[in-house]
């Protein structure tokens, strides 16, 4: 039986078989162009934008549960003196809130509720009773018909004039100062990640036009379009800068989840009592998780873009009269 391989014509097949299957090799090199480090870097920079703008997001949540909590209540606030009836002042500053319009409902703080207000503070056994501890009427107002607080403090002051009235206005109004500069100056400091990103692709684009440079010319003059050129580099940066974005997204969101658990699950120490008054559960919602997606495609398209006009200034400069 003869055997295909000794018979005429199988060298040549042979080639062209092996040329079928061979595959183009490609302009950029894969794994030579600072891949590794460059998908590290921009997976660190991804990484703390995302941060960035998570702590961005649950700041401003935050703050908008805490101006809705404030705008709801006023508080009254009654000082002991010698001679006065607490009990009978409290219950004045009540009946006359609750009756006011747009008050919800007057709500006293008991005794109590004031001493374990306290006791972080003073520690236990102690007697509120030899304190000058004021204590407070909680007013809830209707958000929809909130009531004139000054003729509502003129009444309360009316009816017991060792009370004053706080409606948290000042409180609000720093709020929302301190609110806003906490994220401008997080947006700011994404601008600058972001910023510091594209620098480190222009740099890693730069040394792999200087690595293939000699590739690069003999194209370019032998008649490769620019466009093809700068397409193979924008692909491969694109393919990178979405690994290393991906990457960071990625530990980003496992780290706001870790947060999130921390906060669900270990509720029995002060710590964690006094983090979730401030902060809630530390979870960033929807649009936290959304605003990271946003950013790992953001920076996926810099990579993509800076390469693309970093290899068109490249070949502007082969050649000045080339037109991108």
């Amino acid at each position: 039986m003869t055997d295909p391989a000794t018979m005429p014509g199988a060298p040549l097949r042979r080639m062209a078989a092996a040329r079928s299957h061979r595959k183009q090799a490609p302009i950029v090199p894969p794994a030579n162009v600072a891949g590794h480090a460059l998908i590290l870097v921009i997976a660190i920079m991804t990484f703390l934008s995302c941060l960035t703008l998570g702590a961005v997001t649950l700041v401003r949540d935050t703050a908008a549960m805490w101006q809705t909590q404030i705008a709801r209540e006023a508080t009254v606030q009654i000082k002991p003196i010698e001679g006065l009836d607490m009990e009978a002042a409290l219950a004045s500053a009540q009946r006359v809130a609750a009756s006011f319009p747009g008050v919800r409902q007057a709500r006293i703080v008991e005794r109590d509720a004031t001493i374990r207000l306290l006791e972080p503070w003073l520690g236990t056994g102690f007697d509120i009773n030899e304190l000058p501890v004021p204590r407070l009427v909680i007013v809830t107002i209707d958000p929809a018909n909130p009531p004139d607080f000054a003729a509502l403090r003129q009444a309360v002051i009316g009816e017991v004039p060792q009370a004053t009235l706080d409606d948290h206005r000042t409180w609000v109004d720093r709020l929302i100062a301190m609110a806003n500069t906490t994220v401008t100056i997080g947006f700011s400091v994404l601008v600058l990640m972001l910023v510091a990103t594209v620098l480190a692709i222009v740099f890693a684009t730069r040394g792999a036009m200087s690595g293939n440079g000699h590739i690069i010319e003999v194209l370019h003059f032998v008649g490769a379009e620019a466009g093809f050129i700068a397409g193979q580099f924008r692909r491969h940066f694109l393919l990178t800068g979405m690994k290393g974005a991906a990457g960071g997204g990625i530990a980003a969101i496992i780290v706001f989840i870790g947060f999130s658990w921390w906060s669900s699950w270990n509720l029995a120490t002060p710590e964690a009592d006094q983090a979730t008054a401030l902060f809630g559960n530390f979870a960033i919602g929807s649009a936290g998780y959304i605003g990271v997606a946003l950013v790992v495609l953001l920076i996926g398209a810099l990579t993509a873009v800076t390469s693309h006009v970093t290899v068109v200034s490249y070949l502007g400069d082969i050649d000045p009269s080339h037109n991108a």
